[in-house]
């Protein structure tokens, strides 16, 4: 069900794609977006999640180079029943993590390095553990294209600014003007909606992988709350991967508004406690939850 939604999501954005083309460009300009929209397509499944991982500075790490962290994956993907995804540090004092990859065999796994030195091991396992959720329930695909092909419309739209418009069409400057300023939100609009639903299916999935809701809980109060104060400059950059991301990089969005590419963290938080009740989860590893404003603490390991 997952690839008939990825097929449709990726036919809803070559219409868009191709939309803004015939308002640049008119009939010329249509044809233009839809041979860019399809090899964006077909460069996207294969290459789309090394591009996401590039424009992130993600480095690969082994057991050598990282083994606290090649150990909790190499743990949780065991527990998840899934293959050995890679696993990469992304240079970044906003603690944060992602995951991309086309299919569970392709997958790869990235924590920032503001994660692994604010988060304790409990935490850091629950985060890893929603994002292997995200692999195993074959999220990754559609979330790593859309990022691919939603930047593609932003730079399509502001490629159309600077040349104003086909005059031979009645769309001409308005046209252009209409596509640089709607396309940009059309494609965050679909962010959000393949994301929102998704990160309260992938918090669930990786309380049971981790067994531990309450842990990712407070990894998430922590995450939001150093998201307020901490900027990630890869993500500003490339805002059109933001929706990858256990929390916005970009700000901190509290309500599940339009505007906001994740759930609001309060209702995740209070979701996971539910989780933890019908677990009956000891609480014994975070006997509290801390705020959402709270100050994010605690080493790694």
């Amino acid at each position: 069900m997952n690839y008939f939604k990825t097929a449709l999501l990726l036919a809803g954005l070559t219409a868009l794609f191709m939309a803004v083309g015939a308002l640049i460009g008119g009939q010329a300009g249509m044809l233009i977006a839809l041979v860019f929209a399809a090899t964006a397509n077909i460069f996207g499944y294969w290459n789309a999640d090394k591009l996401v991982l590039a424009m992130n500075g993600a480095k690969e790490v082994d057991e050598q180079s990282a083994p606290k962290l090649f150990r909790i994956v190499r743990d949780l993907a065991g527990r998840a029943g899934l293959p050995m995804p890679r696993v990469y540090v992304m240079e970044s004092p906003q603690p944060n993590a992602f995951a991309t990859g086309r299919n569970p065999e392709h997958a790869a796994v990235c924590a920032t390095t503001g994660l692994l030195q604010m988060l304790g091991e409990d935490e850091i396992r629950g985060v890893l553990a929603h994002e292997l959720a995200h692999v195993k329930n074959h999220d990754t695909l559609t979330m790593t294209i859309t990022a691919t092909l939603a930047g593609a419309i932003s730079m399509l739209a502001n490629f159309g600014l600077f040349f104003g418009g086909n005059r031979d069409n009645n769309s001409g400057v308005l046209g252009t003007l209409a596509a640089v300023l709607l396309a940009p939100l059309a494609a965050m609009i679909v962010q959000m909606a393949i994301s929102r639903s998704r990160e309260y299916e992938a918090d669930r999935g990786g309380a049971e992988i981790s067994g531990a809701p309450l842990a990712l809980a407070a990894a998430l109060g922590k995450l939001e709350g150093a998201a307020r104060r901490i900027p990630n400059l890869a993500a500003q950059e490339n805002p059109a991967t933001a929706h990858l991301f256990i929390v916005n990089p970009l700000s901190g969005a509290r309500m599940d508004n339009l505007f906001s590419t994740h759930p609001s963290t309060e209702n995740r938080i209070a979701a996971l406690e539910a989780i933890a009740r019908e677990m009956k989860t000891a609480p014994a590893h975070a006997t509290s939850v801390p705020s959402v404003g709270a100050r994010a603490r605690g080493p790694w390991g």
